[in-house]
């Protein structure tokens, strides 16, 4: 951004991943889709293109969306944002997965619990194609949908790992940047 960023209190970054970890379902690239409405269009802490940043070096270690929750809280808050962050989203899948544990090793062998986990999974690949719907409805030009369709070609039909991917889409975009076009 280019105007000096409100200081969020961390009480307000702490409630805002909270609510984000307790609503968001689907698994990771649900939950990114969801911090990005919140943090982008809702709250506006950041730019759609600070967020694909953080998402993009959230790729490299880890879970992505933790830390993409932790990329913003560090963007907001330094260090102590991201931890606030990254604990506030955290926090209910820590409780409530320990619950679950504890009452699916007790019941299940029980057939109707097994239906209903059977049950879930369409709903979750739903989830995951239409968050990747909403980012790809931010790809503009020809360029980078080439790269977009490339990416999932090679991910999709090659087994080409995602950091590879990456780190083959920065080198590109770094020599694009290095070399421009006047000079090839």
């Amino acid at each position: 951004m280019d105007t000096v960023r409100k200081r969020i209190p961390l009480g307000e970054l702490f409630g805002t991943f909270l609510l984000i970890g307790t609503t968001s379902f689907g698994g990771g690239m649900a939950a990114v889709a969801f911090i990005e409405r919140v943090c982008v269009h809702e709250k506006e802490w950041l730019t759609h293109e600070e967020f694909m940043h953080g998402l993009a070096f959230g790729q490299f270690l880890g879970p992505f969306s933790l830390n993409s929750c932790t990329f913003v809280g560090c963007t907001l808050r330094g260090r102590i944002g991201g931890v606030v962050a990254a604990t506030g989203f955290i926090l209910p899948s820590f409780l409530i997965i320990s619950l679950l544990s504890g009452l699916y090793f007790r019941f299940h062998e029980l057939p109707q619990l097994q239906a209903a986990l059977r049950g879930t999974n369409p709903v979750i690949i739903g989830l995951i194609v239409v968050a990747a719907i909403g980012m790809a409805r931010k790809i503009k030009g020809a360029e980078r949908w080439t790269i977009a369709v490339l990416a999932f070609v090679l991910a999709a039909f090659f087994k080409v790992n995602g950091l590879a991917l990456l780190v083959g889409a920065a080198a590109w975009s770094l020599a694009r940047a290095y070399f421009p076009r006047e000079h090839r």
